[in-house]
């Protein structure tokens, strides 16, 4: 299938991810159960920016889809995960007539972490609504929390890992207490439960 193909079957959905202590690998599982033509994938992860160009080249050659590292102004494409690079917060806008695109900013940190999940989830939320599918991986602390209880008031479907496969169960733990998580999914499972809310897989049943 290919991306526009895939972007359509989908209905256009995006999945936007949060993570940060332990958060490597766990994206690495999640995006290994992902197939080429999934939904476009946003993901903040809370790292050093000399280390997301390497973990974007490791990904990449690991997974069905393209991983790359977030541009400014690029146009969001289905079977493509975009990682906010190290030095900004990852963002997104709607461009009338043509989609979405990536947008990135220097603003300063929140919740002490730039990338932020909290400014992925909440321009998700403003720009997507129920568009969008919020997954929370294990990370401590609580960013990304409230933005994505904004997610879930906006119609989004969100999932959080369990406390049994994370690292550190702080940022899916808040997530939860918040009311802001639809489903909490062992890591293993986290891609085969995103797949399943999307609009192809539920015709598909």
């Amino acid at each position: 299938m290919s991306s526009v193909a895939g972007m359509q079957a989908y209905g256009q959905r995006i999945i936007v991810v949060g993570s940060s202590t332990g958060g490597t690998e766990a994206i690495k599982v999640f995006l290994a159960g992902m197939p080429k033509a999934a939904p476009a994938i946003l993901i903040a992860q809370h790292m050093p920016e000399s280390f997301t160009k390497s973990f974007v080249a490791r990904l990449d050659s690991l997974c069905q889809m393209r991983v790359k590292e977030a541009e400014h102004h690029e146009k969001i494409q289905a079977g493509t995960v975009y990682l906010a690079p190290g030095h900004s917060h990852l963002l997104l806008e709607r461009v009338p007539g043509s989609g979405f695109r990536t947008v990135l900013n220097q603003d300063p940190p929140v919740n002490r972490h730039r990338p932020s999940v909290e400014v992925l989830f909440r321009a998700a939320a403003q720009v997507l609504g129920s568009s969008a599918v919020g997954v929370m991986l294990t990370g401590m602390g609580k960013d990304g929390a409230a933005a994505m209880l904004e997610m879930h008031r906006a119609g989004a479907y969100n999932l959080a890992q369990d406390e049994a496969s994370c690292v550190v169960f702080g940022m899916p733990r808040e997530a939860i207490a918040l009311g802001a998580v639809d489903e909490v999914v062992p890591l293993e499972k986290m891609a085969e439960r995103v797949l399943s809310v999307l609009p192809i897989l539920a015709v598909a049943k």
